[in-house]
C-alpha cells in the first residue's frame, strides 16, 4: 500500500500533502441536510407500538379539557392546529380536536445511533416532522446522521440507517440528517456535483469494478473514514486507489451492520459459540442492568444473557454506553414511566405492558451489532493510519476541478412532488 501511495503522490493531480489540512467537511460533500425531528411531546414515540396505539385511543376518546391536557400543547401544536398531511402517510388533516380519525400505523424509526423505536406518523402530533425527509424515505434510501463530538472522543463521526432517523443524540448537540438520494427511487445523489466523476477519474482504472464509484460506495467511504469534530464530520479523500478500495470494503461492512442488513444485505450474526442467548428468563419489569465481565454475562434484573463480549458492553456514543441507554428507555416504558425514568404524567404512562418478548430479540440483535462493530476496530485503525500518511485529495483539488463550492441549489431539497399532497382541513397543498 505504501508503494501505491508514493506513486500517487508523484503523479501530480494536485493531491495535498498535509493530511489534516486536506480533510473536507461532510457538509461540502453531502450538501443537502435536514435538521433533526422535533416531536414536541415524548408520548408520540417509544419502543412499543402497542403502547402508542393505546395512547392514541386514550387521547382521541377524551373530553375536550382532558384531551388538551393529555396532548401536551406547545406553540407549534395543539389539538386545534391545522396542518398538512405527512407525505406518503394516510393520516387525516382535520383538526385533531374535531376529527382525530383512526390511529395511524406506527412506523419504525431510528432514535439515536442504535435504538430502533416507533413513531405515530401524524403531522398534527409532531412539532417539526421534516416533511422533506418523508418525501424521499423509500426502499432505496439511506440516511447518514452526524454525531457532533470532540475529535478525541472514541465514538463514530456518523451513523447510517435505512429507517427514518430522528437525529437524536445521546449526548451533545443533535446531528444533521443527510439523505443519500435527493429524490425517491434512488435518483439524484446528494453528493457535490462532479464528485463521483472526479473520484472515478483519479482512482479508477481498467480493472476497476463497475460498482466501485456509485453513491452507495461513496457513502460507505464516508462511514469508514469520517472523523468527528465539534463543527461536524470531516472526510479525508484518498489519492490512492488501494486505500480507496480498502475503505469502501470496510464501509460496506459498517453499512450492513448499522442498517441491520437492510436493502438486500445479510443480517448481522456472530459465529457459532459466540452468539448471545438467554440463559435465565428476563423478568416482566426489569429495573437494573449490570455486566459480569468474568462470565461475559449481561444481567437484566433476574435474567441473564451470555456470552456478551466486554466490547459490546463498553460500546459508547458520545460518552454514553449504548446498552445502558437502550435498556433504560425500555425499563422506564415497561414500568409506565417517562423516557428519562421520571414518574410519568399523562400519556407516557398509558400502555405499559411489561417487557414484551420482542424487546429481548432486539436486545440480542443489538449485542450482536455492537460486538461486530467492535470487530472492525483493527481495519478502521489501519485505514486511519493510511490516511494520515497521505496523500489526500483536498479542498484545493476539489475547487480546481469545479466540485467546490457546491451550487446553492444542491443545499436545498429537490422538487419531488409526483402527486398532490393534502393540506390542512382537506385542502391541497400548492408546492
Amino acid at each position: 500500500m505504501a508503494a501505491r501511495r508514493t506513486a500517487a503522490a508523484g503523479s501530480g493531480g494536485g493531491a495535498e500533502s498535509s493530511p489534516h489540512d486536506a480533510f473536507v467537511p461532510l457538509d461540502e460533500l453531502m450538501p443537502w441536510s435536514v435538521r433533526p425531528l422535533r416531536t414536541g411531546r415524548a408520548w408520540v414515540s417509544g419502543p412499543d407500538p402497542v403502547a402508542l396505539r393505546a395512547r392514541w385511543e386514550r387521547l382521541a376518546g377524551a373530553d375536550a379539557a382532558e384531551q388538551e391536557r393529555l396532548f401536551a400543547p406547545t406553540r407549534s401544536r395543539t389539538p386545534h392546529t391545522p396542518v398538512a398531511a405527512l407525505p406518503g402517510r394516510p393520516a387525516g388533516t382535520a383538526r385533531f380536536a374535531r376529527d382525530p380519525g383512526p390511529c395511524p400505523d406506527p412506523v419504525r424509526i431510528l432514535h439515536g445511533p442504535y435504538d430502533e423505536q416507533w413513531l405515530l406518523p401524524d403531522h398534527r402530533l409532531i412539532d417539526a416532522a421534516r416533511p422533506e425527509l418523508w418525501r424521499v424515505a423509500d426502499g432505496q434510501q439511506f440516511f447518514a446522521v452526524e454525531h457532533s463530538c470532540a475529535p478525541e472522543d472514541a465514538g463514530p463521526a456518523l451513523s447510517v440507517t435505512a429507517l427514518l432517523p430522528d437525529g437524536h443524540s445521546p449526548a451533545g448537540r443533535p446531528g444533521r440528517i443527510r439523505p443519500l438520494h435527493r429524490r425517491p427511487g434512488g435518483t439524484e445523489p446528494n453528493l457535490a456535483p462532479g464528485l463521483l466523476e472526479l473520484l472515478r477519474g483519479r482512482l479508477g482504472g481498467s480493472g476497476t469494478e463497475p460498482d466501485a464509484f456509485t453513491p452507495e460506495t461513496v457513502l460507505a467511504w464516508f462511514l469508514a473514514a469520517a472523523r468527528p469534530s465539534p463543527t461536524g464530520a470531516l472526510v479525508p479523500l484518498p489519492a490512492d486507489a488501494e486505500v480507496w478500495s480498502a475503505g469502501v470494503a470496510l464501509g460496506r461492512e459498517l453499512l450492513r451492520l448499522q442498517s441491520r442488513g437492510a436493502r438486500g444485505g445479510e443480517r448481522p450474526r456472530l459465529p457459532g459459540g459466540r452468539r448471545p442467548y438467554v440463559r435465565a428468563a428476563l423478568p416482566a419489569r426489569p429495573a437494573e442492568l449490570s455486566y459480569d465481565a468474568e462470565e461475559e454475562a449481561l444481567i437484566v434484573g433476574a435474567g441473564r444473557i451470555s456470552p456478551v463480549p466486554a466490547a459490546a458492553w463498553e460500546f459508547t456514543v458520545g460518552g454514553v454506553r449504548v446498552l445502558e441507554l437502550w435498556f433504560g428507555r425500555r425499563a422506564a416504558a415497561a414500568a409506565g414511566r417517562g423516557p428519562d425514568g421520571a414518574v410519568a404524567d399523562g400519556l407516557d404512562a398509558v400502555g405499559a405492558r411489561g417487557w414484551p418478548r420482542e424487546w429481548t430479540s432486539e436486545l440480542l440483535e443489538l449485542i450482536t451489532v455492537l460486538a461486530l462493530l467492535d470487530g472492525t476496530t483493527g481495519p478502521r485503525e489501519e485505514l486511519r493510519a493510511a490516511l494520515d500518511a497521505g496523500p489526500l485529495i483536498g479542498p484545493g483539488e476539489l475547487r480546481a476541478a469545479g466540485v467546490l463550492p457546491v451550487p446553492p441549489s444542491a443545499r436545498r431539497p429537490a422538487s419531488v412532488l409526483g402527486h398532490q399532497e393534502e393540506g390542512p382541513e382537506g385542502q391541497f397543498a400548492l408546492l
